[in-house]
């Protein structure tokens, strides 16, 4: 079921006294250069440096205060665990974070700085939800899935009520997918506070699943995420899911160096630092420019946790 626009606002209110109203920067020359006037929605200023902190503290909110107590766990790459610790911390409860080995060592910090407690897995799904179940179930905590949670897409979605707010006349926004939390969010405030809007997202060939679930009409699965997106590599959900085949357009593929010069791009006109997967959508905008020309679009930058000792350019 498609969450209801009281639902939607009803998370905007709840989520607005916690988060940073983050800016939205523009560029002549990337204007220019891409033949569509964007508007980038920058959540790499959010608290910890990403949009999921506002799916996790909506989520977290949402809880009975006497569950709320017992803690929080989820699994993550990095920045919905970064997202989670920071949000109970701020909230007073104890926050248990299931992170692959291979998750940068940025983001593992960052968790630790946020007095996240910090259990590592292998890199696949099963592994990751193997252990947060493992765990829940010594610690009473409440499971808070990265993406597949109606609070948390309803959280997700507030960059983009925020955007069209400033900017009402947008004819489309794109955003990143990967679990497809920010996208579901961002085609419901579309679809509550946008104008006959088209919703897009940018996906890495090598971690396509929506893609090919799009396309197909069920959930897809990925083999292989060999992408530098890291915060992209997770697959759609049965609650986003749902979302996304009804109310966005299109889902645009981009090769990784697609990804690293978009990357690059936006660090040296922008002037800001972003990560891999928040290039993602800019570099779907680049590969598709006849889809867009002459359109006001807007792009949400979801996250600038990046490890300066290893960048790909």
């Amino acid at each position: 079921m498609i969450p209801s626009q009281r639902d939607v606002q009803q998370a905007f209110d709840r989520v607005r006294p916690h988060v940073h109203q983050t800016p939205v920067l523009t560029s002549r020359l990337l204007d220019e250069l891409s033949g569509a006037s964007i508007f980038f929605k920058c959540e790499n200023f959010q608290k910890m440096g990403a949009f999921k902190m506002r799916g996790a503290i909506n989520a977290i909110l949402q809880i009975p205060l006497a569950d709320r107590a017992k803690g929080v766990i989820t699994h993550s790459s990095g920045n919905f665990a970064q997202a989670v610790s920071l949000a109970a911390k701020n909230l007073g409860i104890p926050a248990y974070i299931v992170m692959p080995n291979n998750a940068p060592q940025v983001k593992k910090d960052a968790v630790i700085s946020y007095e996240g407690i910090i259990y590592e897995s292998e890199v696949t799904i099963a592994a990751r939800e193997a252990m947060a179940s493992h765990i829940q179930k010594k610690s009473g905590a409440t499971f808070l899935h990265p993406s597949n949670h109606i609070d948390v897409i309803l959280g997700q979605g507030t960059a983009a009520i925020e955007l069209l707010k400033e900017q009402p006349s947008l004819h489309s926004i794109i955003t990143p997918v990967g679990g497809g939390g920010l996208l579901a969010g961002s085609a419901l405030a579309a679809k509550y506070y946008g104008s006959y809007m088209d919703v897009y997202a940018g996906e890495p060939f090598n971690a396509d699943d929506g893609y090919r679930s799009l396309q197909s009409g069920k959930i897809e699965y990925n083999t292989t995420v060999n992408t530098i997106a890291d915060g992209l590599r997770t697959h759609l959900g049965d609650k986003n899911f749902p979302i996304i085949k009804t109310l966005v357009t299109d889902i645009i593929r981009v090769e990784e160096q697609e990804i690293i010069a978009a990357m690059k791009l936006l660090w040296e006109r922008l002037k800001i630092i972003i990560e891999p997967s928040c290039a993602v959508p800019f570099a779907a905008l680049l590969k598709d420019k006849k889809t867009f020309a002459g359109k006001k679009v807007g792009i949400i930058l979801s996250g600038g946790n990046v490890d300066l000792t290893n960048l790909p350019f």
